[in-house]
């Protein structure tokens, strides 16, 4: 008696990934850039639906620099002369999404907060670069669920961090013109209580209009000091 056939082993989808685009998110609560991501299925069986998770990370090495940068991202990286060994990609975001099911190819949206904390890395960084690009790396890892061969289901098979990666440049003026139309120019700037109850003091004392007033006044203040120093 002949047994039957053996059931066909389920084909994990080969999947391709780009960026292709990025526009400002215009009714979120907080400053957000939408990425366009184009999932293109090469080989394997039809997508039921994807699990996806992204880091977005900033290469800083894979572009170049003019003076003034230079000298804002000294905090960051040290002197341009250490670059080539003190430059490391810095990670902006971390996304996982869901991805609905598609045969040939689909496209979904990644979306990526823009904090203007100027205490991160990231917004440090990104302050630095008035123009050009910013030169991105979106790295992928997640489940993808699959069609079974005879309509028996869905498996799952893992995206490993190395299946997949893509490149993008982004316009250092989109960051920008986002976060101002969130803040209006205004950095966010974090202080301890007694530090601001310190600055808040002085401002009264002083008859001064804001806290922006009382640090002005304070760093004119320490620009003359410095000055006289240097020139006693």
């Amino acid at each position: 008696m002949t047994a039957p056939p053996a059931p066909s082993a389920p084909v994990a989808p080969v999947l391709a990934f780009a960026v292709t685009g990025a526009e400002e998110e215009r009714f979120a609560a907080l400053p957000t850039l939408r990425f366009r991501l184009e999932i293109a299925r090469t080989g394997g069986s039809p997508v039921g639906s994807i699990a996806l998770t992204t880091a977005v990370r900033i290469d800083v090495a894979r572009r170049r620099y003019a003076r003034e940068a230079r000298v804002a991202l000294a905090e960051l990286f040290g002197a341009p002369e250490q670059w080539a060994s003190s430059m490391r990609p810095l990670t902006w975001a971390r996304t996982t999404i869901h991805v609905p099911a598609f045969d040939d190819r689909t496209m979904v949206e990644i979306p990526v907060e823009c904090s203007y904390d100027t205490e991160l890395a990231v917004t440090k960084y990104l302050r630095a670069v008035g123009d050009g690009d910013v030169p991105l790396d979106f790295l992928f890892s997640g489940t993808v669920f699959h069609r079974v061969p005879g309509g028996r289901g869905l498996a799952a098979s893992r995206i490993s961090w190395a299946d997949g990666d893509t490149r993008y440049a982004l316009p250092a003026g989109l960051w920008h013109s986002l976060t101002d139309r969130y803040h209006a120019g205004s950095p966010w700037l974090r202080l301890s209580r007694e530090t601001y109850d310190r600055l808040d003091a002085y401002r009264v004392r002083h008859v001064l209009g804001s806290p922006d007033d009382a640090v002005r006044a304070l760093l004119d203040s320490a620009s003359l000091h410095h000055s006289g120093t240097l020139t006693s």
